[in-house]
């Protein structure tokens, strides 16, 4: 794992100001100005989701027969059930029918992420929003294959994702100050670890290999102290880009990110630390694939010049900002890696999905 060291204080640029497609209150916008996105009564079973995905697509697609609907179950996911509909071969008309992991909601405020998957989409950033169910959202299939940790270490690719990544930082907060979703993420996940996980119903192995509350929560106060000085920008942040939360589109040369449930405006160096993470993969943990530092500066050059053309329209970069937002990415990884360890916590006691997430 890549470790921080030196000083960060050097700030970033600025964060962009107020955004003319995100309608505010003021213009009539309500909520952001997105269109209300329909709401189906419609409760799909988490354990056998493709009877309940049947009858969501033909709420949707009444056209379609119901004899030519196939359906493709995808099972990279370690938080949701997710399964495609089609009656194209190629799976150009798909719809996706993602289905809520069970308590879920702790982790997740659902009204939120529909929010910003419509502030998403208004930036030609996510995908067509199709509808809304009782536990779980229906929206455009994007064409493309999901990254695996080869990819995101490929030139070409890295830098795709890199100036993605700009393109959402770049989403303006609509003439608010935000604050960074951070914090609150690690209270409410140590608070959620206090109360599910008490001695008397943890794991034993647990009591060996997790810290006790009080360092942890000490942690917490030393992140927090440390990094809210180091002057990174707040911005609106993915949070969770995972290797297969990228798709990329060979055809169109471009990348696309997917999953919004822990979107928010957050430090833009937490977001990039997360993404290096992310290097060593999910299911086969291997952190020597942590990218080096030639690699990190390579996609912060990308990122700085793409980042600094849509919110000042200038691309130059000098060495002390590339120098200072490596510093920031790299002693924020380390946030990510508590958050996560805290998430994997949770998600032990109440995932139904088969997956070890206290290795």
């Amino acid at each position: 794992m890549g470790r921080g060291s030196g000083s960060g204080e050097l700030g970033m640029a600025e964060p962009p100001g107020r955004c003319p497609d995100c309608l505010g209150p003021e213009r009539g916008g309500g909520n952001g100005g997105a269109p209300a996105v329909p709401h189906l009564g419609i409760a799909v079973d988490e354990g056998d989701v493709l009877p309940g995905a049947l009858r969501l697509v033909r709420e949707l697609r009444p056209g379609w027969e119901p004899a030519r609907v196939k359906t493709k179950l995808f099972t990279d996911g370690i938080t949701n059930k997710l399964v495609a509909c089609y009656t194209d071969e190629g799976m150009v008309d798909a719809v996706l029918v993602r289905v809520y992991g069970r308590k879920t909601e702790l982790f997740v405020d659902r009204d939120t992420e529909l929010r910003n998957f419509q502030v998403l989409h208004a930036h030609g950033c996510a995908p067509d929003l199709y509808c809304a169910f009782q536990n779980g959202l229906c929206y455009q299939f994007l064409p493309g294959i999901a990254l695996g940790p080869d990819h995101v270490r490929e030139p070409h690719i890295f830098r795709l994702v890199a100036q993605e990544m700009a393109r959402v930082h770049a989403i303006h907060a609509n003439g608010s100050l935000p604050k960074p979703i951070l914090w609150q993420k690690l209270h409410k996940y140590l608070t959620l670890v206090k109360t599910d996980l008490s001695p008397k119903v943890s794991n034993p192995s647990l009591q060996q290999d997790v810290p006790s509350l009080e360092m942890l929560e000490q942690e917490v106060a030393w992140m927090k102290e440390t990094l809210s000085q180091l002057g990174s920008p707040v911005v609106l942040c993915h949070n969770d880009l995972l290797c297969k939360n990228i798709i990329y589109d060979g055809t169109r040369g471009h990348v696309r990110f997917i999953d919004y449930e822990y979107t928010g405006y957050n430090y833009q160096a937490f977001d990039i630390g997360n993404h290096f993470n992310e290097f060593a993969g999910v299911k086969e943990v291997d952190y020597r694939l942590y990218p080096s530092k030639d690699t990190q500066l390579q996609w912060l050059r990308s990122y700085l010049q793409a980042y600094k053309q849509l919110t000042q329209g200038d691309q130059g970069v000098s060495e002390e900002e590339l120098e200072a937002l490596y510093v920031q990415v790299n002693k924020f990884s380390l946030a990510s890696h508590f958050l996560w360890a805290c998430w994997g916590l949770i998600q032990d006691k109440y995932s139904t999905i088969d997956f070890n997430f206290l290795r």
